[in-house]
């Protein structure tokens, strides 16, 4: 994938930005990384918490809207809900990395619900699904 600085692709900013690489985009696919860093605001005690791996995913999902709308504004999402999301018990740790994919369930209007796994040393660490709602107010 072509370089690409992610935060013209996301809403969000520093310190919240909870991607740094966007690896594959598709309209059916996005798959990003995360180098968990000790000073990320969802890390503590060095170990990268299951609030920032939600916030990732959601910022999967802002990145893929990003890079197909390319030519547009970036629009401002927020999380509807999230359901059936499993941990393994094993966090990440700073200095790690993360590969988030998701993948498209359905996506009506303003609304987008997604699949979601989470990757650390080729490990499944979190998988679950999430609904995105795009708001009107871009960025």
């Amino acid at each position: 994938m072509e370089q690409i600085n992610i935060q013209d692709l996301i809403p969000q900013k520093e310190p919240f930005i909870m991607v740094e690489k966007l690896l594959f985009c598709d309209l059916e696919r996005t798959k990003t990384s995360l180098s968990i860093t000790n000073d990320n605001i969802f890390v503590e005690n060095d170990i990268f918490s299951q609030s920032g791996i939600i916030e990732n995913v959601a910022q999967t999902c802002a990145a893929r809207l990003g890079y197909l709308n390319r030519n547009q504004p970036v629009k401002i999402g927020m999380i509807g809900s999230i359901n059936d999301f499993e941990f393994s018990g094993v966090l990440p740790e700073a200095g790690q990395e993360i590969i988030t994919e998701i993948s498209v369930e359905a996506e009506v209007g303003q609304v987008i619900l997604l699949n979601a796994s989470v990757l650390c040393n080729e490990n499944m660490i979190a998988t679950g699904k999430m609904k995105v709602v795009l708001t009107d107010k871009e960025i």
